[in-house]
């Protein structure tokens, strides 16, 4: 009896014991998730922005900043410049975010040439603390640009033909009498509204190639029959240069793509070389596939392009010539809707010319079925 006295309580204890730690053991654990803490994270997103990121003390001192803002010229050895210092101070006193842009002589040159505009804002953290947020605003602005010298070249270009239509009429009006002159100034009216119409027509062929993304449906097209529908289109050019159009023989090939925009690509390539050659001299269309690409080339002998100019024949309005342009009724628009019928297709335009030599603008267009095509590489001048 006297060790049931003892062994009922010990039993007791044992039982107590073994339930505490039972749930200690089942005690979940701690809730804290393993890996990268929130600050760190934070730190991960600001390293790695596009945009200039900048932390800002009450006295315009830099206590944190982003690589992105040495290379856009917000920060420079730890210190921001006085015009973003003093916004910083302004937006202390008020609490309201300012606007900043960056001067061009501010701007990073750490990886070669600088932006062009570098924009932004600076807003209050609290605590006498600020953030600078700028960005790289270069495409804008050269987008804006780009319009902005587009519109001016519109306008210059669409006031020559109606100013000299005006002009024409009033002498159509004077000379009501005189039959002869009444043709001649009427003829000279058909002419300047006949390239009115054309340059209408090649910039709303422009407005709507431009900034366009591939074209969404492609058909099979002959690249034999591109070639005698824009040698058509060409033919008159041809007949007033006395200018002969040679082409090698049928190559049986097919594209993919649009076969309108194809011909208007084409035949502004071979009107081209016939503006830009002397009277008797050839000119020559050849076609091949190389690899997955069909590549028309058209070859000229005629005045040939300085290598510093070769990409801005590409510019809408660009005269290498202006004086044998206007003479020959030039829009300045042709090779710019090649650019973009190639570039829209998944293409390309490319040229090779020498001055005194002449030129050769090819037009590369990926193949029908280029994956299983074989390689036909027929001979280019």
């Amino acid at each position: 009896m006297t060790d049931l006295v003892w062994i009922v309580p010990a039993l007791l204890v044992g039982l107590g014991v073994g339930f505490w730690v039972g749930r200690a053991r089942r005690r979940p654990a701690d809730p804290t998730p393993a890996g990268p803490s929130i600050s760190i994270l934070l730190q991960r997103l600001m390293q790695s922005s596009h945009s200039a990121i900048v932390i800002l003390n009450e006295f315009g001192d830099v206590v944190q900043h982003n690589p992105r803002a040495i290379e856009l010229g917000v920060v420079h050895n730890r210190r921001v410049d006085d015009r973003t210092k003093k916004a910083a101070e302004l937006v202390k006193e008020t609490g309201e975010p300012v606007e900043i842009e960056l001067l061009p002589v501010q701007r990073g040159v750490q990886f070669g040439r600088g932006p062009e505009a570098v924009r932004g804002e600076i807003r209050p953290l609290g605590d006498n603390f600020m953030v600078v947020d700028a960005a790289d605003e270069s495409d804008a602005v050269r987008l804006e640009a780009t319009r902005r010298d587009f519109v001016a070249n519109v306008s210059h270009e669409l006031k020559t033909p109606v100013g000299a239509m005006a002009l024409l009429a009033e002498a159509v009006l004077d000379a009501a009498d005189d039959v002869t002159a009444v043709r001649r100034f009427t003829g000279k009216i058909l002419h300047e509204a006949t390239r009115l119409g054309t340059l209408v027509t090649e910039l709303i062929a422009l407005s709507r190639l431009q900034g366009a993304e591939r074209l969404p449906q492609l058909n099979a097209v002959e690249v034999d029959a591109v070639v005698r529908d824009a040698l058509s289109r060409a033919q008159l050019a041809q007949e007033t240069t006395g200018i002969d159009i040679a082409i090698d023989p049928d190559s049986c090939l097919l594209v993919e793509g649009d076969r309108t925009l194809l011909v208007t690509a084409l035949a502004n390539l071979l009107e081209n070389a016939v503006a830009y050659s002397p009277p008797g001299s050839p000119v020559s269309i050849s076609r091949r596939q190389v690899g997955k690409f069909v590549e028309i080339a058209v070859t000229d002998r005629g005045i040939g392009i300085p290598e510093d100019e070769q990409q801005r024949v590409f510019e809408r309005f660009y005269r290498l010539d202006k004086a044998r342009s206007r003479a020959t009724g030039g829009t300045g628009l042709g090779l710019a809707i090649v650019k973009h019928v190639a570039a829209n297709h998944g293409g390309e335009v490319k040229l090779w010319s020498r001055p005194g030599t002449g030129s050769t603008f090819t037009l590369r267009i990926p193949a029908h079925n280029a994956s299983s095509n074989g390689s036909n590489n027929g001979g280019l001048p």
